[in-house]
C-alpha cells in the first residue's frame, strides 16, 4: 500500500478523514471476499507468521533440530509428532510440507490416486502432476494429509506444486482451474486451524492473497521474480525464499532491502547447506 503526500491547506482534514474511510472500506472489501468462500484474513484461529520470519528447511534426512531461527519447514509424512513437539519445545513454529499437485509413487497413500488424475511426471523421481480438475477425488486425499498435519501437531501448511497449470502437466488446466483448486487448499487447510504459505506460483499472486498467510519461492533472484511477492510484503506478511545456486552475496543484499527472509539451501534440502541471509 502507498502512501499520499502531506495534504495542505483547510481542507486537509476533511481529505485524511475520507481517505481513511476509504481504506477502511477496501480492507472490509478485503476480508468479506475471503469470508465468502471460509476463508477469514483475520481471526481465523490459526497462527499468524510474523513478517520477518526466521525458517530452516529440510525436507529428507534426520532433522537437524538445533538450528536458532523462529520456524522448521519440514516433510510431513517423515516427521512424527515427537519432532515436531520436540521442535515446539524449544519456542520453535512447524510448517508440515505437503505436496497437493504432483503424486508421489514413494508416499503411504499413492494407491488412492486413480490412474485417470496421474498425467506426466514433473521432472523429480517418482512424481506425476494431477489432474488438479477431478476435485472430488483429490479432496478426500488432501484433506486425509492436513489432518495428519494437524494430529501431529504442526502449526502450517507449505502445498508444493500449486502452479500445474504453467506447466506441461499432460493436462490442458487452466489458470482459473488452478486457482479454484489453490482456494480450495487454502479453506481446507485454515478450516482445520493452520495456517497455509503460498508456494511458487508467483504470477497469480493477486488473486490469492486473501487466501494465504505468506509465501515461499524458490530461486527468486534467479528467474527475477521476487517481485511477483510483494503484495505479501505490502501486507505485513512473510515471504521466504530459498536460492539453490546463486552466492549469498548475489542475493541477501536485494532480499534484505526487499524485506525477504532469504537463505541458501542445496536442492536435496537434507541440511547439508543452510546460508541465511538472516
Amino acid at each position: 500500500m502507498t502512501e499520499g503526500g502531506l495534504l495542505r491547506g483547510s481542507g486537509m482534514v476533511v481529505v485524511s478523514v475520507r481517505a481513511t474511510l476509504i481504506v477502511a472500506v477496501l480492507a472490509a472489501v478485503v476480508l468479506l471476499a475471503g469470508a465468502g468462500t471460509g476463508v477469514a484474513r483475520a481471526g481465523g484461529g490459526w497462527w499468524t507468521p510474523p513478517q520477518h520470519l526466521t525458517w530452516y528447511w529440510q525436507l529428507s534426512g534426520k532433522v537437524d533440530n538445533n538450528e536458532p531461527v523462529a520456524v522448521y519447514d519440514i516433510d510431513g509424512f517423515e516427521n512424527s509428532a515427537a519432532e515436531v513437539a520436540t521442535l515446539h519445545s524449544q519456542g520453535k513454529h512447524v510448517i508440515c510440507y505437503i505436496d497437493v499437485g504432483t503424486a508421489e509413487d514413494f508416499r503411504p497413500d499413492y494407491s488412492e490416486f486413480p490412474k485417470s488424475v496421474l498425467g506426466l511426471s514433473n521432472g523429480w523421481p517418482g512424481e506425476r502432476w494431477l489432474d488438479i480438475r477431478q476435485l472430488s477425488v483429490l479432496e478426500p486425499i488432501m484433506t486425509a494429509r492436513f489432518q495428519m498435519c494437524r494430529e501431529k501437531g504442526f502449526d502450517a501448511v507449505e502445498p508444493d506444486n500449486i502452479e500445474g497449470y504453467a506447466n506441461k502437466s499432460g493436462f490442458p488446466l487452466t489458470a482459473a482451474e488452478q486457482l479454484t483448486y489453490n482456494e480450495w487448499v487454502a479453506g481446507e487447510v485454515h478450516s482445520l486451524g493452520m495456517a497455509v504459505l503460498q508456494k511458487n506460483d508467483g504470477e497469480q499472486t493477486p488473486e490469492l492473497l486473501a487466501y494465504f498467510d505468506g509465501a515461499l519461492t524458490e530461486q527468486c533472484n534467479q528467474y527475477r521474480e521476487c517481485a511477483d511477492f510483494q503484495p505479501y510484503l505490502s501486507a505485513g506478511e512473510p515471504v521466504l525464499n530459498a536460492e539453490y545456486h546463486l552466492a549469498r552475496k548475489r542475493f541477501c543484499a536485494a532480499d534484505e532491502a526487499a524485506g525477504i527472509m532469504g537463505a541458501r539451501y542445496n536442492l536435496a534440502l537434507n541440511g547439508k547447506r543452510f546460508e541465511p541471509c538472516f
